[in-house]
């Protein structure tokens, strides 16, 4: 049962700020510290407003000079302070002053916690709207191991005290989550967001560690984000962990593949291998500095009704194990996609797609929602340094090869379809497989489910041993048939 205080004003049932934190003061084990950088002192600020303070603060501080914060943390690298390694040495060095000043012995039952972010709010001219690395060490009791939730964010206001106040609310949420709600990470994840709105703030990674979310797959936590909308868009590495969408697009020319994956078949990985060929033979483009990412829109994730999260983790485990970055976004238009990469980077970006997805790309209906229709989409998705390499399809009922010469959109769209195309912003991928042009994700996925032979030669080398060793996808093994004879 939440406490409650006389006079507190509650919103939807939802906890205030100052229960929150009079809770967590309120609770004698709960002990720690908080460090700031950037933004002022905003999340101590209500615990210290909410009284009780004095048996949960250890100390508040903040280092503003990057000398002073240097000769505390040490230096990084890269020279940056908003950084997920500087979060990290932060929440380490005051975890050891923790255990280093307060000892055992007079506090046996005591569970610390250190809370640090590093920010940087809205510059004057008001370019940049700000972000920050956000993060909390914590016990559970005061024998175990030390949990970390980790996560950064993206300012929307465009008013510095604003940020500093949205800050302090996040970080009032992400203490008291911590603490109360740890056992229910996905709850946890969208009372981060209580008093505050999605539009004030975007939460873009997260990452959950320690004893207590021992069970939780990080990238189903950033499902979450984009189901919740609390971002648009998230990745992982070929690793398979969440990765920060800014740390791998940062001026990078992007070739981005969008698909159901469901599973890879030869023929994406025939399409991501030809249009990357001819990707980094482009001006401008180098090799060193190309990112390519495998897309799954969440419309996709919803094509046959509810997410199914196990079959979320098995595309993404599949395409990870096969060396590609995932992203999976809440972007319907391909637009939109150019419109996000704009965010990090200037540099050239590719579209690689089938004929089918083109045409529907030239469909109208698709652009009623926008106050300038397909002309003001088209205006965003090929004003950028965009090409779009369209990988030819067989039509099975004539067996002819469409292509951009002969694919054919609305009479309407027509002339506008040729003014790209003539303009060097459709190109053709001419090197391709016919063999393999009639292999469909949907033919595969349904072989796999009834327990058919054959589909292991429509998807690439590895793949099929993968998806039978991890049953993926509901695959499972034929039961073994008794020979009754021999038996007899």
């Amino acid at each position: 049962m939440e406490i409650t205080i006389k006079g507190d004003k509650e919103i939807d049932n939802v906890p205030s700020l100052k229960t929150k934190a009079l809770r967590i003061n309120l609770n004698e084990n709960i002990y720690g510290t908080f460090a700031e950088i950037g933004a002022g002192q905003e999340t101590c600020r209500h615990f210290f407003r909410a009284g009780g303070a004095s048996g949960t603060i250890a100390k508040a501080m903040s280092a503003y000079d990057k000398d002073f914060s240097d000769a505390i943390y040490g230096t990084e690298d890269d020279g940056r302070y908003v950084t997920e390694a500087r979060l990290r040495k932060m929440l380490a060095h005051e975890m050891n002053l923790i255990e280093d000043r307060i000892t055992r012995e007079k506090n046996p039952n005591k569970i610390f916690f250190t809370y640090a972010n590093t920010v940087a709010t809205i510059d004057f001219a008001k370019q940049f709207k700000g972000h920050g690395w956000v993060g909390i060490r914590y016990q559970v009791e005061a024998t175990g191991d030390y949990n970390e939730i980790i996560l950064h964010l993206r300012f929307k206001e465009t008013d510095a005290r604003l940020q500093q106040e949205t800050l302090g609310i996040l970080g009032t949420n992400l203490i008291y989550g911590a603490f109360y709600k740890y056992n229910e990470p996905k709850k946890l994840l969208r009372y981060l967001y209580d008093h505050l709105h999605k539009d004030q703030v975007e939460i873009d990674t997260i990452n959950f560690s320690g004893p207590v979310f021992k069970n939780v797959d990080n990238r189903l936590m950033s499902l979450q984000l984009v189901k919740n909308g609390m971002t648009d868009a998230v990745m992982f590495g070929p690793d398979g962990t969440n990765v920060l969408p800014a740390k791998i697009f940062y001026k990078k020319n992007i070739l981005a593949l969008r698909g159901s994956f469901r599973p890879v078949t030869k023929v994406n990985m025939a399409m991501y291998e030809k249009s990357y060929e001819m990707f980094i033979n482009e001006n401008k483009v180098s090799k060193e500095k190309t990112e390519v990412v495998f897309e799954i829109t969440l419309s996709n994730l919803r094509a046959e009704g509810e997410i199914d999260e196990q079959d979320f983790i098995d595309r993404a485990d599949l395409l990870c194990s096969l060396g590609h970055s995932v992203m999976i976004s809440n972007f319907q238009e391909y637009y939109k996609v150019v419109e996000y990469f704009s965010n990090y980077t200037k540099a050239r970006m590719g579209l690689v797609m089938g004929v089918s997805n083109m045409i529907d790309i030239f469909d109208e209906k698709y652009y009623r929602h926008i106050s300038g229709g397909i002309l003001e989409a088209f205006g965003k998705l090929f004003f950028k340094d965009l090409k779009v390499y369209l990988y030819p399809m067989l039509d099975t009922d004539s067996g002819e090869l469409i292509n951009s010469e002969n694919l054919k959109v609305h009479p309407r769209m027509k002339e506008l379809f040729k003014f790209f195309k003539y303009n060097g912003k459709v190109i053709d991928i001419e090197e391709y497989d016919k063999s393999i042009m009639n292999i469909f994700s949907r033919q595969i996925l349904k072989m796999i489910t009834n327990g058919e032979s054959g589909w292991e030669d429509m998807v690439p080398e590895g793949t099929a041993e993968l998806i039978k060793d991890y049953r993926l996808f509901g695959y499972t093994r034929k039961p073994l048939t008794l020979n009754r004879k021999r038996l007899k």
